[in-house]
């Protein structure tokens, strides 16, 4: 099968690379990327562990052919940190012991950031219907919501102090 130049930028790095029509999303990222974040759960979109961000909506990179997403910006879990320093959703993981076997933890953190981006200030019900599309075994949720309002809690204060 023919290759196919895709230009993206992934994690703010403009890339130009070639790759088959039928390559996910997924695929390009941890196999031609080297940005293996984002974990292959079930291949039909239920875990949600393969999530990132498509020019500012959360997608499910397992679903996404990389040819659908020419001229498209990509944020994966290792795009978060700015400098070494964590973003507010993966300290609030960290903070609040929001992780056990980390498997969905990728897809989480990459979830809860766009939810934040959307609403700053979710209740605990926003959380919930917000993560609803990612699942965790491990969990039972209760630290992953009570991570979110930590990040929530310190990009609002981040803000305040900014303006």
């Amino acid at each position: 099968m023919a290759k196919r130049i895709l230009n993206i930028k992934v994690n703010g790095k403009t890339l130009e690379k070639a790759v088959e029509p039928r390559t996910l999303l997924i695929h390009f990222l941890r196999e031609d990327c080297n940005l293996t974040g984002a974990h292959i759960g079930c291949d039909t979109s239920h875990c949600g562990a393969c999530t990132v961000d498509l020019d500012g909506e959360s997608v499910k990179s397992c679903t996404h052919l990389a040819v659908q997403c020419e001229g498209s910006s990509v944020l994966t879990v290792e795009g978060l940190a700015q400098g070494g320093v964590l973003h507010a959703v993966q300290e609030g993981f960290y903070k609040e012991h929001g992780l056990q076997c980390g498997f969905c933890t990728p897809g989480m953190l990459m979830r809860a950031y766009r939810l934040l981006q959307e609403n700053p200030n979710p209740s605990e019900a926003e959380i919930r219907a917000g993560i609803s599309g990612n699942l965790c075994r491990c969990t039972g949720y209760q630290n992953i919501v009570k991570a979110i309002q930590y990040a929530a809690n310190k990009l609002r204060a981040d803000t305040a102090v900014a303006a």
